[in-house]
C-alpha cells in the first residue's frame, strides 16, 4: 500500500570550523544557492546548517527569507544553573535555531557521552520543542566482529527511552558509522540500508509500525557529491548528514541537486519500510 513520502532531510555539520565572518559568508552563499534551485524542491525538504555556537546569529541572519534552517551542534540538558561552558535549549531558541544534533559521535568519544546522557539531552530538546537529531553509530571494532546491528540498536533503544510517541515527529535518526566519519571511509549503500531497515524495524517494535514508518533516519559518513548517489537512492535513506563537504556552498548544494534529480526521476514511496 503506497503512503505519504518522508520529507527529505540534509543537515550540514560544519563542526568546528569556520570564523564568525567567515561562517556567515557561507550563510549567505547558501541563501543565494538555494535561490537558484527549484524553490518548490527546497520547500519540499527539510534543510538545515549547523554552524560553530558562536556563529549562529550571524548565519540565521544571513538565511533570513530562504528555507534553510539552524541548529546547534550540543547542548545541555538542564535549563540553566552552574554548567561553566554549557548552553541550554532555551538559549539556542531565543538565537534562532529550530534542531539541535544530540550524541554525534564525536560527543559520545572525545566528551565521553553516555547512552543516559544523550538520552537526557534528547528530553531536553523535545521538552523545549527543539526538532532533534539523534546520531547513532558502531566503531570499527563493532563491525569487524560483525556487532553492528546490536551496536546501533542499543543506542537507539536508549536514546528513545522515556519518549512518547507524539514527539517522534521531532526526532530524525542519523546513522554515522564511526570509523567513516571524517576519515574519508565510506560504507556500502546496501549495508546502509540494512541498517536503515533494523533501526526502523525497532522503532515500529517500541512505537507501532505507522509510527515508525514516519520517521526520518538519514546517513553520514564523508558523504561528497562523487559518492552521495548510491546512499541516496536506497529506499530506507531518507537524506543526508553531510561534514566537509558542506563547507562549501557549492558541494553541499550538488548534494541536494542529486536528491532532487533522484527523486525526479525515481519518485518512489519513501513511507515504507519496516
Amino acid at each position: 500500500m503506497l503512503t505519504e513520502p518522508r520529507r527529505r532531510f540534509f543537515l550540514g555539520n560544519w563542526k568546528m570550523n569556520l570564523t564568525v565572518h567567515e561562517a556567515r559568508a557561507l550563510g549567505a552563499e547558501l541563501r543565494s544557492e538555494s535561490m537558484r534551485l527549484d524553490s518548490a524542491a527546497i520547500r519540499d525538504r527539510d534543510v538545515i546548517v549547523a554552524p560553530p555556537l558562536l556563529a549562529i546569529p550571524g548565519v540565521v541572519h544571513e538565511l533570513m527569507g530562504s528555507h534553510i534552517r539552524v541548529a546547534g551542534q550540543n547542548m545541555y540538558w538542564e535549563d540553566k544553573g552552574p554548567y561553566t561552558g554549557e548552553v541550554s535549549a532555551t538559549m539556542l531558541r531565543e538565537i534562532g535555531v529550530t534542531h539541535v544534533l544530540i550524541g554525534h559521535s564525536e560527543r559520545r568519544d572525545q566528551f565521553s557521552e553516555s547512552d543516559q546522557i544523550v538520552n537526557r539531552k534528547l528530553r531536553a530538546a523535545l521538552r523545549h520543542e527543539l526538532s532533534a537529531v539523534l546520531c547513532v553509530g558502531e566503531h570499527s571494532d563493532d563491525r569487524d566482529t560483525g556487532r553492528v546491528v546490536e551496536v546501533v540498536l542499543h543506542q537507539i533503544q536508549s536514546g528513545f527511552d522515556g519518549i512518547d510517541r507524539n514527539d517522534l515527529d521531532k526526532v530524525v535518526v542519523a546513522y554515522e558509522p564511526v570509523w567513516a566519519v571524517g576519515t574519508g571511509r565510506t560504507a556500502r549503500a546496501q549495508d546502509v540500508e540494512l541498517v536503515h531497515g533494523a533501526i526502523r524495524s525497532a522503532l515500529a517494535d517500541r512505537f507501532g509500525r505507522e509510527a515508525a514508518r514516519t520517521v526520518r533516519i538519514i546517513y553520514g559518513g564523508s558523504l561528497t557529491p562523487a559518492n552521495a548517489a548510491p546512499f541516496l537512492s536506497q529506499p530506507d535513506i531518507d537524506g543526508a548528514i553531510v561534514g566537509a563537504a558542506s563547507l562549501k556552498a557549492e558541494s553541499f548544494m550538488k548534494i541536494l541537486e542529486m536528491d532532487i534529480a533522484l527523486r525526479a526521476r525515481s519518485p518512489v514511496s519513501r513511507g515504507g519500510g519496516g
